[in-house]
């Protein structure tokens, strides 16, 4: 019972951290953002009371070890972070992200991994199957004109980060579909995943598509003498065609996207490894400023989320990942691993990537001990999961957003538990009870601030009135847009007593805000 409500919990919320969104165009990322890490922090919660219920000892490989060790220097580094809230926010993720993680293993250590890698297949063709409809020209609130067609991810290279990331699990259920139906639903989602990667213009997710064909070629002809029957092969061939003909009719389709160039997709894939100029060179830059912040804080990295508090200090004013208000242009760096270096330090960091090295070469090995030839290929989704990971985190972020987290996580647990090596250490009861109460108290703050964070979005609605931003300031203190505008509102009234209060606020989460010192300064 307890697996099968995991396993349920998994695949719900896999998709639905595809579909939520709220429609206060104000919010423009964090109303994709928030409700989404609801459903990661939600699932997450459950999952960790489950597995803490049936518990009586601890089992753990490296994998594990390593894993916890990320978290662990994570939440001593939030510690000392300038802006806490949003330390909590992005060590939140990672926490549950892990716990995603465990719960997935948990129940492919009894078989049963094939029900969340449909679910993530569902989840990423969800997605681009959005992306499609808004680059189509299906308008709704929830869409986002930024960075269209984003679909309710908010920004198409979003979209293709989750379609890429879910590319390994489309193709093993397309193959080893128990049905033929069932292959023939496979190899039309691989279409549509093929429309909205060439769509989304990501040159990321194009360069891991082309790392994961050409990584696991060896390993999918190594694995064909494990093959079930003669279907696989032409399921695969009929997939990939399939995929190719959707890039091929999204590219002739005439869409509603407005590119500034009169050949958009060409253009993409000649800059695909372009950094001496435009984003690519601004890109280089950024990462040049942001191992600076590393290394004056080596140890702890400036703590978790707080990238955009603390790069302005490192970077000229004329960079590329400034705005014209002084702040950063996004709340995170270009890559997933210059934000943990970062932020977390390099001992989290290093940490991580072993974790993910040794899943990648543990799933190339001892292919005959698995039960089944679905097993076998399923280690090859592990090991093209990782690859595909692996490069879009490279150029941009996936493991410190929730919905991506929640995909990656969930595909890892899933394949890596099929054979896990657990080693059974004895922990004194104290301990155990200790570790797990602390892991649900942060799972339980963790659904509480996102709560929190969606009843003050939702009380602020479009904007158009200072008692609704009021109220969302009390429902979030923690956030910074929130407090700078309550500021800015009571200011123009003349109000500065009241604007000090909230600009002050605002000041102790980003101190060098440029605006929130201005207010801070005229009422003083």
């Amino acid at each position: 019972m307890t697996d099968r409500m995991i396993r349920l919990l998994i695949q719900a919320g896999l998709v639905l951290a595809v579909i939520v969104a709220l429609p206060y165009k104000v919010f423009e990322l964090d109303r994709y953002f928030v409700p989404k890490e609801l459903v990661l922090h939600v699932a997450a919660l459950i999952i960790a009371l489950m597995l803490v219920a049936r518990r009586r000892s601890l089992s753990f490989d490296l994998v594990d070890g390593l894993l916890a060790l990320f978290l662990l220097w994570s939440v001593a580094s939030a510690i000392f972070a300038t802006n806490h809230w949003a330390a909590q926010r992005s060590v939140a993720i990672s926490i549950s992200g892990a716990i995603v993680f465990w719960g997935a293993r948990s129940v492919a250590e009894r078989g049963s991994y094939r029900p969340i890698l449909v679910a993530a297949a569902i989840a990423a063709v969800c997605a681009a199957a959005l992306s499609l409809a808004q680059a189509y020209g299906l308008e709704m609130e929830y869409f986002s004109a930024n960075r269209a067609p984003g679909g309710t991810l908010g920004n198409r290279n979003f979209v293709a980060h989750m379609a890429v990331i879910g590319l390994p699990s489309l193709v093993w259920c397309t193959v080893t579909a128990r049905r033929p139906f069932g292959a023939l639903l496979g190899s039309l989602g691989g279409a549509v995943l093929g429309a909205a990667l060439v769509l989304s213009r990501s040159r990321a997710a194009w360069l891991a598509v082309a790392a994961f064909g050409i990584v696991l070629l060896v390993p999918m002809i190594a694995s064909r003498k494990y093959w079930r029957d003669g279907r696989i092969g032409g399921r695969f061939a009929r997939l990939t065609l399939a995929a190719t003909i959707g890039g091929m009719v999204a590219i002739a389709l005439p869409n509603t996207l407005n590119w500034n160039s009169d050949s958009p997709y060409l253009d993409s894939a000649r800059g695909v490894v372009d950094y001496k100029s435009g984003s690519g060179r601004g890109r280089l830059a950024q990462y040049q400023n942001s191992l600076r912040m590393a290394t004056s804080n080596p140890v702890f990295g400036v703590g978790p989320g707080n990238w955009p508090v603390e790069y302005v200090r490192f970077a000229p004013s004329n960079d590329r990942s400034l705005a014209d208000d002084g702040m950063t242009a996004n709340p995170w760096p270009s890559s997933d691993w210059v934000a943990f270096v970062s932020e977390r330090g390099f001992v989290p960091t290093v940490a991580l990537l072993g974790a993910f090295v040794i899943l990648f070469f543990s799933a190339l090995r001892r292919w005959s001990d698995l039960p089944d030839p679905d097993a076998v290929l399923a280690q090859c989704v592990l090991a093209g999961t990782i690859v595909t990971t692996m490069v879009v985190s490279a150029f941009d972020v996936v493991l410190v957003l929730a919905a991506p987290s929640f995909m990656v996580w969930s595909i890892l647990g899933a394949t890596s538990g099929i054979r896990r090596n657990g080693r059974e250490v004895k922990v004194s009861s104290r301990s155990l009870g200790f570790a797990a109460t602390a892991l649900l108290l942060l799972s339980l703050l963790s659904t509480a601030r996102s709560v929190t964070q969606t009843m003050a979005m939702t009380a602020v609605g479009r904007g158009a009135y200072t008692a609704g931003w009021v109220t969302g300031a009390l429902w979030d203190p923690g956030s910074y847009r929130i407090n700078l505008r309550v500021a800015e509102l009571y200011s123009r009234r003349g109000h500065c007593q009241v604007a000090r209060g909230y600009a002050q606020q605002a000041l102790s989460l980003f101190p060098h805000s440029p605006a929130a010192r201005r207010i801070a300064r005229s009422c003083g």
